[in-house]
């Protein structure tokens, strides 16, 4: 099984509102940017990639969480994170029952996550 199809799995097992949540996440990610990809690491986390890793997915009793590893370093002009505010790397979005989707602002989040591997990529390769 691929990691498109352990991810279809795991949001079809969640039967609640965060299933829902969860896979309007992961088709909001997947519509900003054609070339990310879809992983499956650390023991059963959906992971979307793009010239390193984008964002991490969960769900937590009573949430959906997403984890952008590089977070601390983009800009939010929605103000969509809220969590993990503290750290100096990631930064996480916290989706809560009821919670809305901004895909136009989500979106625009994970296009600054790719310019900034992509840039980070390229630094790395001038080296």
């Amino acid at each position: 099984m691929d990691a498109s199809e352990q991810i279809d799995q795991l949001i079809a097992g969640i039967t609640d509102w965060r299933g829902e949540t969860f896979a309007r996440v992961r088709k909001t990610i997947l519509e900003a940017d054609p070339e990310i990809v879809e992983e499956w690491k650390w023991m059963g986390s959906p992971v979307w990639s793009r010239d390193g890793i984008l964002a991490v997915a969960n769900a937590h009793k009573g949430k959906v969480k997403l984890t952008f590893d590089y977070g601390a370093r983009l800009p939010d002009p929605a103000k969509l994170f809220n969590a993990g505010l503290e750290g100096n790397q990631r930064r996480a979005i916290d989706f809560f029952e009821g919670d809305k989707v901004d895909a136009p602002a989500l979106q625009a989040l994970v296009r600054a996550a790719v310019e900034f591997n992509q840039l980070k990529s390229k630094k790395k390769a001038s080296r």
